[in-house]
C-alpha cells in the first residue's frame, strides 16, 4: 500500500518534474527531458520500449539507459532512466569529431552488442513479438502495433496483406516471394540500429538508446533496419 501510494504521487508530480526540468536541463530530443544531473524521462513510450530496455539490461552486457522508474500519467507511460553522456554518432561522425581509427572501434562495438543480441536464444522459434512477448512495434510496418505472431509465415503474411505467396511475383515482385519463402532464425532485434540511435562519448559507445520497437524478430530484420533511410551515408555500410 505504501509503494502504491509512492507511485501515485510520483506519477503526479511527473508534470511538475518536466516543467522544472525544461526550465533547468532542457529536452533532450524530441521526447525526453533531462530533470536531474543523471536522470532523464522520456515519454510517451510504448511498453514495448520498457520492456526491450528491461530485457537487454538483464541479458547482456550492452550499455543501455539503466531503467529508474515508470511513470503513467493521463493513460501514457513516462520513463525514468539514466542521462547517457555523449552525442549521436551520427552527429559525431559526420561533423568529423571522430579519427578513422575511432570511427573503426566504435564499429567492432556496435558489431560485438549485435551479436550478443543474436546469441539470445528466443523463447519459441518463429516468433516476432516484443521482449515481453506482447505486441510489437516498428513503423516500417506502420504506425500501429501488431501480432505477437508464433510463426515467421504468418508474419511474412501480414507484411503482404495476406496475399498468397504464390501470387507475389506478379503483385510485388520476385524478391518478397524470394526472402518470404526462406526459413529464418527468430533473433532479438533493435530494429532501429542507425548512428542517430548509438551515443559515443570519448571516441568509445556510452549507450545504444531508442529500443521502442525491440523484440524477436526474423533473423535479416536487424541487417535491413540498419540500412533503411542511410542511403545518403555511404560510409555506414562499412558496418557491414
Amino acid at each position: 500500500m505504501a509503494n502504491e501510494r509512492k507511485h501515485r504521487a510520483s506519477s503526479c508530480l511527473l508534470p511538475l518534474r518536466l516543467w522544472i526540468g525544461k526550465k533547468l536541463f532542457g529536452a533532450v530530443g524530441p521526447h525526453g527531458v533531462r530533470v536531474s544531473p543523471g536522470r532523464m524521462i522520456k515519454g510517451p513510450c510504448p511498453m514495448s520500449e520498457l520492456a526491450a530496455l528491461q530485457y537487454v539490461t538483464e541479458h547482456t552486457s550492452i550499455p543501455v539507459p539503466k531503467v529508474f522508474n515508470a511513470h503513467y500519467h493521463n493513460n501514457y507511460l513516462y520513463i525514468e532512466m539514466g542521462y547517457v553522456r555523449g552525442i549521436s554518432l551520427e552527429a559525431a561522425w559526420y561533423r568529423g569529431h571522430l579519427s578513422q581509427d575511432q570511427k573503426k572501434y566504435i564499429i567492432a562495438e556496435v558489431g560485438g552488442y549485435i551479436s550478443q543480441l543474436r546469441k539470445l536464444e528466443p523463447p519459441q522459434e518463429g516468433i516476432v513479438a516484443s521482449a515481453s512477448l506482447d505486441e510489437a512495434l516498428d513503423h516500417r510496418v506502420g504506425s500501429c502495433t501488431f501480432g505477437p505472431f508464433t510463426s515467421h509465415k504468418r508474419f511474412h503474411s501480414y507484411l503482404r496483406v495476406n496475399l498468397p505467396i504464390e501470387d507475389c511475383d506478379k503483385e510485388i515482385g520476385p524478391g518478397v516471394a524470394e526472402c518470404h519463402s526462406r526459413r529464418y532464425r527468430s533473433c532479438f532485434t533493435h530494429v532501429d540500429i542507425a548512428p542517430r540511435n548509438i551515443m559515443v562519448h570519448e571516441g568509445k559507445v556510452s549507450a545504444i538508446v531508442n529500443w521502442q520497437f525491440g523484440g524477436w524478430y526474423p533473423e535479416y530484420w536487424e541487417y535491413t533496419k540498419a540500412h533503411y533511410g542511410q542511403v545518403d551515408r555511404p560510409e555506414w555500410y562499412m558496418m557491414d
